[in-house]
């Protein structure tokens, strides 16, 4: 197996344990010729060079993403981030930590949309728990 090819493996199985299968097999399935550079790239990069190093935790990995997403606006992908908190094992006191530091740093109006996402996230999952 070629380097790229085990990079691509280790991304997948990282990416299917933080995301959950359901996210990674609807991404794989909407796929198309003109993005699939684009998740590759996402695959090798991102999940198997950086989330799958064991230098620090998934949950603070996670916590550390949150707070970048929040702080740069990218909010529909700290939605998807905020569900995989579940799988991170970053707890909801987690996330207000992640979004006091966010408000310092980032500043409040971005902090505050970014507790709006998050309570949203939130209020599905308990939803769909039954809570």
């Amino acid at each position: 197996m070629s380097e790229i090819s085990r990079r691509h493996a280790q991304g997948m199985e990282t990416r299917r344990k933080v995301l959950g299968d359901a996210h990674v097999n609807r991404a794989e399935a909407n796929k198309t010729p003109f993005d699939e550079p684009f998740q590759e790239l996402i695959t090798e990069a991102a999940w198997s060079h950086v989330w799958s190093r064991d230098t620090i935790s998934k949950r603070e990995r996670s916590m550390l993403t949150l707070a970048l997403l929040a702080g740069l606006g990218n909010y529909e992908e700290l939605a998807l981030h905020t569900r995989a908190t579940a799988n991170t094992g970053a707890t909801r006191d987690d996330l207000m930590e992640v979004m006091l530091h966010v408000a310092i740093y980032a500043g409040v109006p971005r902090a505050n949309h970014a507790i709006k996402v998050v309570k949203q996230v939130l209020d599905e999952i308990d939803k769909e728990k039954g809570q």
